[in-house]
């Protein structure tokens, strides 16, 4: 059975004090769903050497493993820090830097070689989902994106629908689930029944406390990808509780 998962994003946000707030998140991870908080590379090891009973992520990482990439980091030296998860894909990340899905792939290698779990993200812009192209959007970012190997203790797969980022807005839940359930059997397709049921799949677009549990309720939905409502312990802690009340 696959275990929920809780993942806070934290972006470009958090000093040394905000690791307060990590440690008062770690009693809720030692409930039945999986929490995961990825901050900011500066934070990574800190965090990590805090003990806490929650897996620390990076947000990005290289597909090289060193070299003259100033400013970058590699999945080696995220794995060296503490970490056990990455971030991989994030739209931002897509907009920002210009990343493409052969990138994505080329760094989800890289983060499995040292050995690293790869939260992989997917999800259309409004344009696209006006446009009723999600799902060969989505289609798409998974085919390109995944290198082979995929296996449901190297990977999760996070949808994120671009337009629901930092919004306020949210799909219904009949479109979560309509997405969902499609990138479930895209991954039965490609990884085989077994190691595509295994893969968790998170949802992520402004999960909040108040929208926690009604999300949870989706079909295929494994736990959430949080950006602003993880960085402070008395927003997160309500959404790891609905995610382990789901778990019941």
């Amino acid at each position: 059975m696959r275990r929920k998962l809780a993942a806070g994003n934290w972006k470009m946000n958090g000093l040394s004090a905000a690791l307060d707030e990590l440690a008062a998140m770690g009693p809720a991870a030692e409930g039945k769903a999986e929490v995961l908080i990825c901050p900011p590379a500066t934070l990574v090891a800190p965090a990590a050497a805090l003990g806490l009973p929650l897996a620390i992520g990076g947000q990005d990482c290289h597909a090289k493993d060193s070299g003259a990439h100033t400013g970058d980091i590699s999945a080696a030296m995220l794995k060296d820090a503490g970490a056990t998860y990455v971030i991989l894909g994030h739209s931002e990340r897509r907009a920002d830097h210009d990343e493409h899905d052969e990138h994505v792939r080329e760094k989800c290698r890289a983060a499995w070689d040292a050995g690293l779990a790869a939260v992989v993200c997917v999800g259309e812009t409004l344009s696209e989902r006006e446009a009723q192209n999600t799902l060969d959007i989505i289609a798409g970012q998974l085919a390109g994106s995944l290198p082979d190997g995929a296996t449901g203790h190297n990977l999760v797969v996070a949808y994120e629908p671009v337009w629901a980022i930092g919004t306020g807005k949210v799909p219904d839940v009949d479109q979560i689930g309509e997405v969902h359930d499609f990138i479930r059997a895209r991954l039965e397709k490609r990884l085989g029944e077994g190691v595509g049921r295994s893969v968790r799949l998170l949802y992520g677009g402004s999960v909040k406390p108040g929208n926690a549990a009604e999300i949870f309720a989706v079909s295929n939905v494994d736990g959430a990808l949080v950006g602003g409502a993880s960085l402070r312990a008395g927003d997160f802690l309500p959404i790891i509780e609905a995610l382990n009340a789901s778990a019941d």
